[in-house]
């Protein structure tokens, strides 16, 4: 499926696919970023995350926000220390098509109410490479630190030392200057870097960017220091002083400074000369000497960057136009059925592994039943209506992460295959499933509950958005879970191991692979995650279309956790606190009834009230601005406004540390009603709840 494809979708089924993508995509990043060893090329990780986003798009309050759009990279390796980057480092939205270009354009336009024609974008190549901040303090370089997972990054001060294109000191540079680019080998070097590995007997690489990120996180320095590194310097991130007014002009005082930058950096004034910029550059890519795999769009006036600002991952000032993807043909092996944490039953193909884009793919995603049988949700013919059978040669597309998609089937190859039948498969396996009428997804139904289930909604609890606990995975999750000694069935039972049985250590400590170190590392591990922050426990619940941005959300709005669990006990359908949950920016009555149903039942209610007695868990932190007159306060916007969107608004009183909701309240503090205000008005009025027009709203945040 692509993101054309999802007209007819259901409710239900566009759960089930934002479900699967967040997984799929929550591993590439692992792969790519943690791992420098990714398993999909680019173009097929964009493609699913291009689906994951229009389906958001079609059902904004089905967002889960583990989603691809909520997640920047990946959590540090343990292998380095960590920084706290001082400006988070996000990563950039997709553009994929001159149509997406022109509507970025267009949606900045639109933020800041003014005319499209008024704006002007830089545009330069988007390098394959390992993103890498770097700090100096009256010009002296303090440390430098990867993206890692966008707030904290792996500290690789000694190594970025060893960089040539990377000075150590600078002159005439603001008291603070963080500089952000990316690390990247050229072809040649990769060429000479491998024949070199190569004539050692050693691991050669399979990528320049590969190469790159393998190099730059070496644990010795000297490793580093002996492996051909470049640096271009694109972007700042904490800086004492400007060092420009525009994009172009700080990147041009970079190159002052003693930085490489990108000569086929340029400014435009509209966007068709912006997309023939990314054809020229598309066009010169085999000869450029190093990878690049888009084109990077920024607003170039820095004071636009500012009133634009963030969305939770990405700026909205900036987008990369990506390049095409790739295809390869393979043989289909097998059709497996893989069960998720929430009971649904998703096909997948086991491919003979083949080689695309320079990643070896052995899976891929077959999404649904109707999928394999060659229809869309509505029933209407894809593929021209071909089916893919076991034993099938097909064409397999790089649009994911780890499981790529199998976009067409090459009938004249086909030989007698039996149609594919997913109940009978379910038999053969002995899995009790259903599909409800107008349901893409078959799902568990038995009536004991499915150890599969149990056990991927325990690797949920620990992935990187969640606890997060080092040194317990998913191999560690199933061997744990089926262990007649310590086991771990329930997400609690993680915070008793240590203590449940004297005999631990020593029982750990026999098992192949681990020893009374690496038992105590991981009890230490565990520990440490008895304080945790409220939206990492929220998210680990495992809340259906719950993900980490609406967990963040859920989190900022009741503050504690005493606070969330009484609300979610009383939010019953028709209660304020209900009216309170459906009301808040981003919820809606979908999660809204997912969440309290996760609450009701008083099992599931036990067992949360078990995990939340062994745990310290930190009130969420307030955002943006804590000495503002509008922090901590909750606000409506209502009604038109004229001078500044309305967009724009809610953007600025989230940075003045405010909660934006979408309908009034007894709990609103404040109403800012522009020309038109209705209903809501009416009942700010009713609730007695302080009213006050765009004017007065501007004249409280003047001097913010």
């Amino acid at each position: 499926m692509t993101e054309h494809d999802i007209d007819g979708l259901t409710e239900e089924q566009a759960k089930t696919l934002l479900e699967s993508l967040s997984q799929e995509l929550a591993a590439a990043n692992t792969a790519y970023h943690s791992e420098d060893a990714p398993k999909i090329d680019d173009a097929s990780y964009d493609a699913k995350k291009r689906l994951n986003a229009a389906i958001e798009a079609k059902f904004p309050h089905l967002k889960r926000e583990d989603s691809p759009s909520d997640q920047v990279g990946a959590a540090p390796s343990v292998g380095f220390g960590k920084i706290k980057h001082a400006v988070p480092m996000l990563s950039l939205a997709n553009a994929f098509t001159d149509e997406d270009v022109y509507a970025f354009a267009d949606r900045v336009a639109k933020f800041l109410g003014v005319d499209v024609t008024h704006l002007q974008f830089t545009a330069e190549p988007k390098i394959d490479g390992l993103s890498l901040s770097i700090r100096y303090e009256n010009g002296h370089l303090v440390y430098a630190a990867t993206r890692g997972d966008g707030e904290t990054g792996e500290n690789v001060t000694n190594n970025v030392r060893t960089i040539t294109d990377i000075p150590n000191q600078l002159s005439n540079a603001p008291e603070v200057l963080e500089v952000r680019g990316e690390v990247y080998m050229s072809h040649a070097d990769f060429v000479a870097l491998n024949a070199k590995q190569e004539k050692a007997e050693q691991k050669t690489f399979a990528n320049p960017r590969n190469a790159a990120a393998g190099s730059l996180r070496q644990l010795d320095a000297s490793i580093t220091k002996s492996r051909p590194l470049r640096f271009f310097a694109y972007a700042l991130g904490a800086q004492s002083a400007p060092l420009a007014d525009t994009q172009l002009g700080t990147v041009a005082t970079l190159k002052s400074l003693g930085f490489s930058t990108n000569s086929l950096m340029q400014v435009f004034e509209n966007v068709a000369d912006m997309v023939d910029h990314y054809r020229h550059i598309e066009r010169s890519r085999a000869d450029l000497g190093y990878d690049i795999d888009g084109v990077v769009y920024k607003v170039d006036a820095l004071d636009l960057q500012a009133r634009l600002g963030f969305r939770s991952t990405t700026p909205r000032w900036a987008i990369a136009h990506k390049f095409p993807a790739e295809t390869a043909w393979t043989r289909l092996r097998e059709i497996e059925i893989q069960v998720g944490r929430t009971g649904a039953l998703s096909p997948v193909a086991r491919l003979e592994p083949v080689n695309v884009g320079g990643v070896l793919v052995s899976n891929a995603t077959l999404h649904n039943e109707d999928y394999i049988k060659g229809l869309d949700s509505k029933g209407n013919p894809i593929r021209g209506g071909k089916d893919i059978r076991e034993g099938d040669l097909v064409q397999v597309y790089r649009a994911g992460d780890v499981i790529p998609k199998v976009a067409d089937v090459d009938l004249s190859q086909r030989t007698e295959l039996e149609p594919f039948d997913f109940e009978r498969k379910l038999e053969e396996l002995n899995i009790p499933g259903h599909r409800k009428p107008g349901d893409a997804v078959w799902r568990y139904a038995g009536d004991e509950p499915m150890d599969e289930v149990a056990i991927e909604a325990l690797k949920h609890f620990v992935s990187r958005g969640a606890f997060d606990i080092e040194g317990l995975g998913a191999k560690q999750i199933e061997m744990f879970f089926s262990d007649p000694d310590l086991p771990i069935r329930h997400p609690a039972d993680i915070f008793t191991l240590q203590h449940r049985d004297a005999q631990n250590i020593p029982k750990l400590a026999n098992r192949t692979g681990w020893g009374e170190r690496s038992a105590l590392n991981l009890f230490q591990a565990i520990e440490d995650k008895r304080q945790i922050e409220l939206h990492r426990v929220i998210f680990g619940l495992g809340i259906r279309h719950v993900g980490e941005s609406a967990a963040k959300v859920l989190a900022q709005s009741f503050g504690s956790w005493e606070n969330f669990r009484a609300s979610m006990a009383a939010a019953l359908p028709g209660t304020p606190e209900r009216a309170e949950l459906e009301g808040i920016d981003g919820i809606g009555p979908v999660m809204a009834e997912s969440v309290v149903a996760a609450f009701q039942s008083p099992q599931a209610a036990e067992k949360i009230d078990e995990l939340a007695n062994h745990l310290s868990i930190k009130p969420a932190e307030q955002l943006g601005q804590s000495d503002s007159p509008v922090a901590g306060k909750t606000l409506v916007f209502t009604g038109t406004l004229v001078k500044m969107t309305r967009s724009e608004a809610k953007a600025r009183a989230e940075s003045l540390g405010a909660k934006v909701a979408g309908s009034v309240s007894a709990k609103t503090d404040l109403l800012i009603a522009g020309p038109g205000a209705g209903s809501k008005a009416k009942k700010a009025t009713d609730l007695g709840i302080e009213t006050i027009d765009e004017d007065q709203w501007i004249e409280l945040i003047s001097d913010q």
